[in-house]
């Protein structure tokens, strides 16, 4: 285990997608600007972007998209804001006065750049940058690792920094959603067991092909040197490990991507046409798992603890549960001590 020295001091640096300010529809249309206009996000020339974005996506979607954070808002706010603070105070609970921990996210508040002056001038010589998405992608850990050292650069003595680019295949981060799925496992016979994944571009998993090898196939069956950085094997990885926690066999699960955007091909399989699949075979109860999410939002709650159960039960379905994100779970700040613990 790599610990400080006594004498040095380490900053952790928290980072996830971000949410808007409120539910009122400007602010989701702000969030919405923001998000959409990365270049890793919506991978194409400024200008097509730019009037994409700001004259058909923000203005006709803002509106629905403020209805259905309504679904997900509580009386602390955002579920990904409240369980992204409770987290960073237990992290910085687990791991003692050697570190100090910092939030911040991508898009809106907490900035990364608001997280990082915190930090500035005050003697830290390493900070590590753990952004909360298991598995790594452009347009998410790719993003965030990108902004945070654009902030840190600026800084008058830029400090050791340490990236955590993703942690998938991490046992306690296993474990974590493996005790989820068992309190359900318990409580009745599944059919069937989704484990479903945020969305991207195909383009974006060729593009990142090493020597041409992803064919968004079967080259996704097996995880190793190849296709290290391929986001599509690191889900198909991570399902593997969670299969084999669980104690599941072949034939009872489906892998699926969810919340796909525009009419370009995304990677497949689909998460709509599989349930629609599932529930036409005769499937009649279906445990959902959302293994690229650590904390609860519109993608887990309403999106998979809502939409797809309604779209199950159309299709003669009969009981659907979607396993919560980790929020929370004593075994998941397990986890990020380990990680900022063994950090290189």
């Amino acid at each position: 285990m790599a610990l400080p020295n006594k004498n040095s001091k380490t900053a952790v640096f928290l980072i996830n997608l971000g949410t808007p300010d409120s539910t009122k529809t400007s602010d989701v249309r702000k969030y919405l600007r923001q998000f959409l206009m990365d270049r890793r996000v919506i991978d194409i020339p400024w200008i097509n972007r730019w009037m994409l974005i700001n004259l058909i996506i923000a203005p006709f979607r803002a509106p629905k998209s403020a209805h259905e954070y309504r679904k997900l808002w509580t009386e602390r706010g955002s579920p990904l804001m409240f369980h992204g603070l409770d987290v960073k105070e237990l992290l910085q609970k687990a791991l003692g006065e050697d570190y100090t921990v910092v939030l911040g996210m991508r898009y809106q508040n907490p900035s990364i750049e608001s997280a990082a002056k915190q930090l500035e001038g005050k003697g830290y010589n390493k900070v590590i940058i753990i952004p909360l998405f298991p598995q790594y992608a452009s347009a998410s850990t790719g993003s965030a690792v990108e902004e945070a050292l654009r902030v840190l650069q600026q800084w008058e003595i830029t400090p050791d920094i340490s990236v955590v680019s993703k942690f998938f295949d991490h046992p306690l981060f296993i474990q974590a959603f493996a005790d989820l799925g068992r309190h359900y496992m318990a409580e009745r016979k599944w059919d069937h067991f989704i484990f479903s994944y945020h969305g991207i571009p195909e383009r974006q998993i060729k593009r990142g092909s090493i020597e041409g090898y992803c064919q968004l196939g079967a080259c996704c069956n097996k995880y190793g040197p190849k296709n290290l950085h391929c986001y599509r094997a690191q889900c198909y990885e991570t399902t593997r490990l969670l299969v084999q926690a669980l104690g599941l066999q072949e034939g009872q699960y489906s892998v699926s991507f969810q919340s796909r955007l525009g009419k370009t091909p995304w990677i497949k399989p689909y998460t709509d046409h599989t349930i629609e699949a599932l529930a036409k075979e005769g499937k009649k109860s279906i445990l959902f798992f959302s293994p690229s999410f650590i904390a609860d939002c519109l993608e887990t709650t309403v999106e998979g603890g809502e939409e797809y159960k309604e779209l199950f039960e159309e299709n003669g379905g009969e009981h659907w549960q979607l396993v919560e994100s980790l929020n929370t779970s004593p075994t998941w700040i397990a986890c990020l001590k380990d990680l900022v613990e063994n950090s290189r």
